[in-house]
């Protein structure tokens, strides 16, 4: 592990973020999950953030961090949905006008979400590079900035924040399950864990048919793969970004993946056991320690950390989730 390598979040800066996100994100809480007890697991609830996910440490930290000008003059980012959601809300509080480029696919809570949020939305293909293309060319043409969701160390390094919670909060913690999309949260939690404790083990999870950041591990650089399909909406990504993949190269212990029906048996355990509603994004870290996709033996008396990222799922989409087999929907992140 090489911490200071040039671009890496620092936890100076992750500590920095913290007052930044006063006003806008919570301080989420971690309850015990239920019947998992060797070793005793606790769930960071990032569903309970304002606007349902993680995504408002990162939004929140880099629009604090740009000028007033900056602000005034309009954001711009690309996004299959929370991220999208998040900047819209820390526009509008902000006082400053956010347009979110998301996919024809988009799941309409989540589209709607930001429209709600005060938000201009465009629809744009299904990949995230087509929505970056577009967002990029809005921004030229309309003179807005943009807000990256995963690839840049403002957002990074807010991320990283839910990481110095989750040691405040579980200090005996052994292990550390966190989903990967993009992999903002994953790199901003894993710097912040492994700066201050490296003898935590920090797994990232992606959903087997969406596994960017696995492939891209095992070739030892950021590759594009050809095609995302999951249930897990929000981590859908061809490719991962730069900034995060040397993070995760340098933080992380492991990248795994897991199975559709895994994903649907977490979100059903979230529901009917734990009484928490998940999206399929936000379960995929559970579904990895239930399904046995990650070593589970460690110290039994030493806690896992579970994030669940997001919980803005549809009632339908939920229902027919917990009541139905599991079914992979097509995107391309």
């Amino acid at each position: 592990m090489n911490p200071t390598q040039i671009g890496l979040v620092q936890l100076d800066d992750i500590r920095a973020a913290v007052p930044l996100l006063e006003g806008f994100a919570r301080r989420t809480p971690v309850i015990a999950a239920p019947a998992l007890t060797s070793p005793p697991v606790w769930l960071k609830c990032e569903n309970m953030q304002p606007m349902g996910a993680f995504k408002i440490r990162g939004a929140a930290n880099m629009l604090r961090r740009l000028t007033p000008a900056q602000r005034a003059g309009g954001v711009i980012t690309y996004s299959s949905g929370n991220h999208g959601q998040a900047v819209a809300l820390a526009a509008r509080q902000l006082g400053g006008p956010a347009v979110i480029v998301m996919p024809t696919t988009a799941p309409a809570i989540k589209s709607e979400g930001v429209r709600r949020l005060g938000a201009e939305v465009i629809f744009e293909g299904t990949t995230s590079s087509e929505r970056r293309v577009r967002a990029e060319r809005e921004a030229e043409r309309r003179g807005l900035t943009v807000v990256p969701p995963f690839d840049h160390e403002w957002i990074i390094s807010g991320q990283g924040t839910a990481g110095i919670e989750i040691l405040e909060q579980v200090p005996q913690a052994a292990l550390v399950l966190v989903p990967i999309g993009g992999g903002g949260l994953a790199a901003g939690i894993a710097a912040a864990v492994k700066l201050s404790r490296h003898d935590v083990r920090v797994v990232g999870v992606e959903p087997e048919g969406a596994n960017a950041m696995h492939a891209s591990v095992a070739a030892g650089r950021p590759v594009t793969i050809p095609r995302s399909v999951s249930i897990a909406d929000g981590l859908l990504p061809l490719r991962p970004g730069d900034l995060t993949f040397a993070h995760v190269q340098t933080f992380i212990d492991e990248v795994v993946t897991v199975s559709e029906d895994a994903i649907v048996a977490a979100l059903r355990y979230l529901y009917y056991e734990a009484r928490l509603v998940v999206e399929p994004s936000g379960a995929v870290a559970l579904a990895a320690f239930l399904s046995g996709a990650v070593d589970r033996h460690v110290d039994p008396s030493r806690p896992v950390v579970v994030v669940l990222s997001g919980g803005n799922i549809a009632p339908s989409s939920l229902a027919q989730l917990l009541d139905g087999p599991a079914s992979a929907t097509a995107d391309a992140g």
